[in-house]
């Protein structure tokens, strides 16, 4: 089984529904239970002892790196435009280095476990190029609308349904070369994942909180509180 080695963190966003917070600093650097919240996504994913972590940066870009040097994490910054997660991390690709890699959002706390190691436990590249973890809406806090996939039987997922994807993956990043533009989503990666029956959810057995708006920070401080 040819597992990843590699960490990528998305800490490049503008952070608009954080607003008034993010008008100081970067979402990642926003604190929740006394540490920012990108501390408590590369506390994780330390616990898989990956070769490499690399985080980019973009929207207050000195400040984010200045928080970073000192925890050996690459920087992979986005300049003059912002790459969104599909080209962010094809940017970041030379850094990360060969075969799949966990990527991770950096706004989501979560509990019950790692996510990292929940994805790792579940993953089949022989059948698998994409690997998301999930949890059902009723553990998935501050989320507003619907969920996001439904799981079958085999773990497959197709779009809508009432599981929620809380930000961590495992993925295989080849097919990032042949999308044309420049700036663009991870989902267009995964649609064509999709297509193939390659596209992939496993059930973390915890909670998840996203901590998208200024209200989170409480419900995430009240979830890791409780457990």
């Amino acid at each position: 089984m040819t597992a990843p080695s590699s960490v990528m963190l998305f800490a490049a966003g503008f952070g608009t529904r954080m607003q008034p917070l993010t008008k100081d600093r970067p979402k990642p650097l926003i604190p929740v239970a006394g540490r920012p919240l990108i501390g408590h996504t590369l506390d994780m994913a330390r616990a898989v002892t990956p070769a490499r972590i690399v985080a980019n940066t973009h929207f207050k870009a000195e400040m984010l790196e200045h928080w970073l040097a000192p925890e050996g994490v690459a920087i992979s910054r986005e300049d003059p435009n912002i790459l969104d997660t599909g080209g962010g991390l094809r940017r970041a690709l030379p850094l990360l280095g060969d075969g799949p890699v966990w990527t991770s959002n950096t706004d989501g706390i979560w509990t019950g476990g790692n996510p990292f190691e929940t994805a790792l436990a579940a993953w089949e590249p022989d059948r698998m190029d994409a690997l998301l973890v999930c949890v059902p809406l009723a553990r998935a806090h501050g989320r507003q609308g619907r969920g996001d996939f439904t799981v079958d039987a085999q773990g497959r997922i197709s779009r809508g349904g009432d599981m929620v994807y809380g930000g961590v993956q495992i993925l295989n990043p080849d097919g990032l070369q042949d999308i044309e533009e420049q700036s663009f989503s991870l989902n267009v990666l995964w649609n064509r994942m999709l297509d193939q029956g390659r596209l992939f959810a496993v059930e973390h057995p915890g909670h998840w909180c996203d901590v998208g708006r200024p209200d989170g920070i409480a419900l995430a401080e009240n979830l890791l509180e409780s457990h």
